[in-house]
């Protein structure tokens, strides 16, 4: 039934099988991503559903959603029969899917444990096709201040000025601070930069009364604590 069904204009299907329809009669719960996909791009081609436009785009980004979210447009419109407007469409709400993850980690403004750490900079940076460097400014209670973006670089590296770092730290009164960067690959094995900057910025902080509680090093859904290895 399915091979015949996604040979058909979704207006032709059954209603049950329809993607529009299914989320109404059964609930978002019970779509699948290429389904929900569908929805946002509203219809397919000549000769290929809604549908199968999905499946062609969640192939392209290995049927991983956070791959999915770090496709730009012009990889999405190399899938034939998705247009700009298309691709906005599946990357605003990929956007808003983020945002709302963000939103959620906020609540939770005290950083206890690096994996607190680790959740608020995956919400910022975790799908970053390249690398970001943020630093998340505490209080002395270890409330979150606020959090910055110190740079960014390419798929292999990012340039950190340790006088940026301590600048916006001291211009917002931060007790203390936590590092955090991405590595687009995924391996959250520090290289030997990360290591020398990250100790380059410690012996600052003390100098200047800022202590540097940890280093984070994002990837995937992964993470390397420096203060928990004991390499801060």
């Amino acid at each position: 039934m399915e091979s015949y069904i996604n040979h058909l204009a979704i207006r032709d299907w059954a209603e049950d099988d329809r993607p529009r329809e299914k989320l109404l009669l059964k609930g978002r719960n019970s779509m699948s991503d290429a389904e929900l996909l569908a929805i946002l791009i509203g219809s397919g081609t000549r000769h290929e559903s809604a549908l199968d436009l999905s499946k062609n785009i969640l192939r392209l980004a290995h049927d991983n959603l956070a791959e999915l979210s770090k496709l730009s447009v012009t990889d999405l419109i190399n899938v034939k029969g998705i247009g700009q407007a298309r691709a906005v469409t599946i990357l605003a709400a990929m956007e808003l899917g983020r945002r709302r993850n963000e939103s959620e980690v906020l609540v939770r403004d005290k950083i206890q444990t690096s994996r607190d750490a680790f959740e608020i900079f995956r919400s910022t940076i975790g799908d970053r096709p390249y690398e970001e460097f943020w630093i998340i400014l505490l209080n002395r209670a270890n409330k979150v201040i606020k959090k910055c973006n110190i740079s960014e670089g390419g798929i292999s590296g990012t340039v950190v000025d340790p006088k940026k770092v301590f600048k916006i730290s001291l211009d917002n009164h931060a007790s203390s601070i936590i590092l955090g960067h991405n590595h687009p690959s995924g391996v959250v094995t520090p290289s030997e930069a990360d290591c020398k900057i990250t100790k380059k910025i410690c012996e600052a902080g003390v100098m200047l009364e800022v202590m540097v509680l940890d280093h984070i090093i994002i990837g995937d859904d992964k993470y390397y604590s420096f203060a928990d290895e004991g390499t801060l």
